[in-house]
């Protein structure tokens, strides 16, 4: 199985406020490389709640790439790829949100999140977050450091296909029941369970998959 797993850290409540990106890229089930990127965001406005959480602040990012001189070198990790994260709806947004303001021209990029996928094969778990799930599976993590959180969805995304012998990116859909997600300058489509047609009386609707 071959994807990418990410994670973004913001600086505020604004999904181009991006100050770090870290990138796991897997290989035949295999991590095969790691990186962290630092990123001045747009505005240097750091919520300190933010900072509370990651560490990062103006004086790290100050003399850091801005995403438009960096996405360059990371187009490679992203086109033609499958990529993964945790509550992968925020980092999807946010790396979204950060094409359009700058006016970077990309293709699609389909994604799903292995928050859904632990779900789906570690149904006797309570919660699903991030802390959590590593406590769980022996999983090392330094919590909202990029590269760290990348490496940890990574490691769970393995785990889980391996377990239900998911070897390629539509055995996704046929043994896991997730739909992939993607993004588009024209929209961001969530990743989401396949629905399950039920029968009740004579009438049959759909209900999504747990």
């Amino acid at each position: 199985m071959d994807f990418v797993a990410i994670d973004f850290e913001t600086a505020n409540e604004l999904s181009t406020s991006a100050c770090e990106l870290g990138i796991v890229v897997v290989r035949n089930y295999k991590v095969v490389e790691t990186r962290s990127l630092l990123i001045q965001p747009p505005d240097l406005r750091f919520n300190p709640f933010n900072t509370m959480l990651h560490g990062i602040g103006v004086e790290q990012v100050a003399d850091q790439p801005d995403f438009k001189t960096l996405w360059p070198e990371l187009i490679p990790y992203f086109e033609n790829q499958l990529v993964i994260a945790h509550n992968a709806g925020f980092d999807l947004h946010v790396l979204r949100s950060l094409l359009l303001h700058y006016q970077l021209p990309f293709k699609e990029i389909p994604f799903t999140c292995s928050i859904k996928i632990a779900k789906k094969v570690w149904k006797e778990h309570q919660r699903y977050g991030l802390k959590t799930l590593t406590k769980i599976l022996g999983i090392q993590l330094e919590h909202h450091r990029a590269e760290s959180d990348a490496k940890a969805c990574a490691q769970i995304s393995i785990m889980a296909f391996h377990e239900n012998q998911v070897s390629i990116t539509e055995e996704i859909t046929s043994k896991l029941n997730i739909y992939l997600g993607s993004i588009s300058p024209e929209k961001l489509v969530s990743t989401r369970n396949k629905p399950e047609l039920i029968k009740r009386g004579k009438r049959y609707y759909y209900r999504e998959l747990q």
